[in-house]
C-alpha cells in the first residue's frame, strides 16, 4: 500500500536536490533526497535493533537539530509515535511524562539535558549519531499508516496540576498544513527559519511541517538568539519569519535594528499573545507588516489570523477563522451568543485532537458532539473578528512559554512548611509576564529556600520571580479563591509601594 503521508518521499521523486534544511549554526544542509534515504534507514535501524513498530513511544528530550526531522520522516513511514519534551524540565517532571507516554526508547542531546539520576527503565540513547543515517540508501520502508494514527503526543500543563498528552493525529498534520498554507501563502518556495523550540506545537507545527510539506526550505535553529536571527533573515533573503512579541521586542532593541533592511519580509507572523500597538508600528515603519493570530495544541495548532492590513485597525484581535476552521461563541448553556457577546470559544474541523493519551475523563470534558471547548473567553464582532476576553483559566505567558499556576501551586504545596500558596501572572519588561507567589507558611521558611526548592522540581521559566508571605488567602462563600479579586489587590498594593 502506498503511504499518503510519507512527504519526503514524494519530493525526494519531484525535487531530490532541493534544500529542505540548513542547520544555522553548522550551515549543514539537507536535501529532500537525504532526508527521505534517512528517514528509510532510521525506521529499518529502529525496528531491527529497538524492535520498535507502529505506534510505540519515542522520546526526544533535545534543542532545535536537523536529526529531529529525520526522525519525523521515519514517524510518517513506519507509524511510531514521537513524544518531544521540554529539555527544561526538572527530572521529577520528565520522569511523569515518560511514565505517562510509556515510551520505550528515549532519545536526547547530551549538551542540553542529562539524563543520569532518571529513575525510568527504558533505552536512552544519544540522538546525535542519527545524523549520520543522511548517507545511507535503504529500501523505502512502507507501513499502513492511516489518518486517524498519532505522529505525535504533544504533552501541555494542565489545569489539574499535571500535563495531558494532546494526540496529534497524521490527519491534524495534514489539514493544519493546508489550513497554514491558504492564510499565509505557504508554497515549494518559501523559505523560513525556525527558533521555536521543538518540544511545543508551534515549534513543530506553526511553519516547519507545513513549509516541508509544502516542499519549502527551513534554517534550523537550536534556540533564540535576537542578534543572529536578525542576521539570518537578511542574509537568507527570507520570505516569512514566526515568533511572539516577547522575540520581537528582543530583536527590535538590538542597535543595529534601525539601520537593517527587513522589507523583503512578506510579513512576520505573532503567535502567543497579542502583540502591543507600538511594537507593531515599529515594524510597520520598516515596511513590515505584521500578521497575528491564535492556535491551541489540541486544535491545530493555526486556528486563525489577522491580515496585516488590520493589523492596527483591529489590534487585539486574533483575526477571523483559518479556511477549514468552524468557530462558536457559546454561554453557560451552550447557545450561540450575538456578536459582542464574550463566551466560550469552541471550534471544529479536521484538525481537532481525537484526544487526551489514556485520559477519557479529560477528552470526554473537553468536547461536544465534535466541537472542542477551548476554555479561553472570547466574543465575535459584527465584522466576524474573533477577540480574546480572557486566557484559558488563570495561564500566563513567560517568555512565549505557558505557564498554569495549578502546577506551580500543587509541587509548592507538596513542601511542608508551605500549608496555602496561589500564583499568578504579573508583567515583566523582559519576559513579558512572570510569576507572582502568595504563601501562607505552616513553618519557617524563606523565599530564598523555596525558590531553591522550585528550582529543583520545576522548569526555570514556571519558578515564580517574586514569592511574597501573608497570613491568610481570602476565599469566596464556595471556598474558592477569588484569584482575579486577589490579584488586583495585589498589583494595586505593588503599584502603591
Amino acid at each position: 500500500m502506498i503511504n499518503t503521508f510519507d512527504w519526503f518521499k514524494k519530493w525526494a521523486g519531484y525535487t531530490p536536490d532541493k534544500i529542505a534544511l540548513k542547520d544555522a549554526e553548522s550551515g549543514t544542509t539537507l536535501t529532500y533526497r537525504q532526508i527521505n534515504n534517512a528517514s528509510n534507514s532510521i525506521s529499518y535501524y529502529l525496528k531491527d535493533k529497538y524492535q520498535l513498530k507502529k505506534g510505540d513511544r519515542i522520546a526526544i528530550i533535545a534543542e532545535n537539530d536537523l536529526t529531529q526531522v529525520l526522525l519525523f520522516g521515519a514517524a510518517q513511514k513506519m507509524g511510531i509515535i514521537l513524544v518531544p519534551i521540554n529539555y527544561r524540565l526538572a527530572h521529577a517532571e520528565v520522569e511523569y511524562l515518560l511514565g505517562d507516554s510509556e515510551c520505550s526508547l528515549v532519545l536526547y542531546s547530551e549538551g542540553s539535558y542529562d539524563v543520569h539520576g532518571l529513575k525510568y527503565e527504558a533505552t536512552y540513547e544519544p540522538i546525535a549519531p542519527f545524523i549520520h543515517f543522511i548517507d545511507d540508501e535503504s529500501p523505502e520502508y512502507e507501513e499502513q499508516v492511516n489518518e486517524e494514527d498519532p505522529i505525535f503526543i504533544l504533552y501541555t500543563s494542565g489545569t489539574t496540576g499535571f500535563p495531558k498528552g494532546t494526540l496529534y493525529t497524521h490527519k491534524m498534520l495534514f489539514w493544519n498544513s493546508i489550513n497554514t498554507a491558504l492564510s499565509l501563502t505557504i508554497s515549494s518556495t518559501t523559505k523560513t527559519l525556525n527558533c521555536m523550540p521543538l518540544f511545543h506545537t508551534g515549534g513543530w507545527n506553526v511553519l516547519l511541517t507545513p513549509v516541508l510539506h509544502h516542499g519549502g526550505t527551513i534554517i534550523m535553529f537550536k534556540k533564540f538568539d535576537a542578534e543572529k536571527i536578525l542576521r539570518s533573515i537578511v542574509s537568507e533573503k527570507l520570505d516569512l519569519f514566526m515568533g511572539v512579541p516577547t522575540m520581537l521586542k528582543m530583536i527590535a532593541e538590538l542597535p543595529e535594528f534601525e539601520s537593517t533592511d527587513i522589507s523583503f519580509l512578506n510579513y512576520i507572523i505573532v503567535g502567543g499573545e497579542s502583540m502591543p500597538t507600538p511594537l507593531i508600528r515599529k515594524y510597520h515603519n520598516k515596511k513590515v507588516p505584521i500578521r497575528q493570530g491564535y492556535g491551541l495544541t489540541e486544535v491545530g495548532p493555526n486556528l486563525t489570523s489577522l491580515h496585516q492590513r488590520e493589523a492596527e485597525r483591529k489590534q487585539g484581535s486574533i483575526g477571523k477563522p483559518n479556511f477549514y476552521v468552524q468557530v462558536r461563541i457559546v454561554d453557560d448553556n451552550e447557545n450561540n451568543l450575538p456578536p459582542n457577546e464574550p463566551g466560550e470559544l469552541w471550534i471544529s474541523g479536521p484538525m481537532v485532537t481525537p484526544g487526551y493519551w489514556k485520559n477519557d475523563k479529560a477528552t470526554a470534558n473537553s468536547k461536544s458532539e465534535g466541537w472542542f471547548k477551548t476554555g479561553d473567553v472570547a466574543l465575535m464582532d459584527q465584522e466576524g473578528f474573533l477577540f480574546i476576553v480572557d486566557r484559558k483559566k488563570h495561564m500566563y505567558i513567560s517568555g512565549g512559554e505557558n505557564v498554569y499556576p495549578v502546577e506551580v501551586e500543587r509541587v509548592l504545596l507538596q513542601h511542608e512548611a508551605i500549608n496555602e500558596a496561589v500564583v499568578f501572572g504579573i508583567p515583566h519588561e523582559k519576559w513579558g509576564e512572570c510569576g507572582a507567589a502568595l504563601i501562607v507558611k505552616g513553618k519557617e521558611i524563606s523565599s530564598e529556600e523555596i525558590r531553591d526548592y522550585c528550582m529543583k522540581n520545576l522548569a526555570k521559566f514556571k519558578v515564580p520571580t517574586e514569592i511574597h508571605f501573608i497570613d491568610s488567602i481570602p476565599k469566596g462563600d464556595t471556598g474558592k479563591i477569588d484569584r482575579k479579586t486577589l490579584k488586583s489587590t495585589f498589583m494595586k498594593e505593588r503599584d502603591m509601594a
